[in-house]
């Protein structure tokens, strides 16, 4: 009985080790904060540097690829990233793009032109890209930002927070293309 019982526990362990994991997505997701280190607790304790605003998304990568125009048409909503919708956190009320938006969990979207993105929070959260988006339904607010050209090329799409008077620039670039998203606290 003592035998039987290792032996099944042996067929467990070696049956739990030869799982598979999935290969890394060709987009892996990130995060950014705003204050940066604002994740470092007690950094953020210290320096009174709770997070304001936090950013999930997806990265993807240029590969060669035209970006604007060619893979994400002109005029066509895109998902500010891959796979899942890219999340925006806000931990207090702010001014997003000079409009008012309350503490919470949006999902961002853009529509990019060669010259501005309007962009887009939406309340419906947790959805697989721009697929199911109904704007009637969901739209909490939009506004447009004028692009920019980047002094790089940004392989991956990026997004990263820049602090300013009063409260920071949600700067999102990818190829040779970049907006800055004014977030006022």
């Amino acid at each position: 009985m003592k035998n039987l019982l290792i032996a099944a526990l042996c067929l467990f362990v070696l049956s739990a080790s030869a799982q598979e994991f999935p290969k890394m997505d060709a987009s892996p997701m990130d995060v950014a904060y705003f204050p940066e280190n604002a994740t470092k607790r007690a950094w953020a304790k210290e320096k009174g540097g709770e997070p304001m605003v936090r950013v999930i998304y997806s990265r993807p990568q240029k590969k060669d690829r035209n970006i604007f125009g060619e893979l994400l048409k002109y005029g066509e909503v895109w998902r500010l990233g891959a796979n899942e919708s890219t999340e925006l956190m806000l931990f207090k009320d702010a001014k997003v793009g000079g409009q008012d938006v309350k503490e919470g969990r949006y999902a961002l979207y853009a529509i990019p032109t060669a010259e501005s993105w309007e962009i887009h929070l939406s309340s419906d959260n947790d959805r697989w890209g721009p697929y199911a988006y109904k704007p009637e339904e969901s739209l909490v607010t939009k506004f447009s930002v004028p692009t920019a050209k980047t002094s790089a090329t940004v392989e991956a799409f990026s997004i990263m927070f820049e602090a300013v008077d009063g409260g920071t620039h949600m700067i999102m670039a990818w190829d040779d293309t970049m907006v800055r998203v004014p977030i006022m606290m």
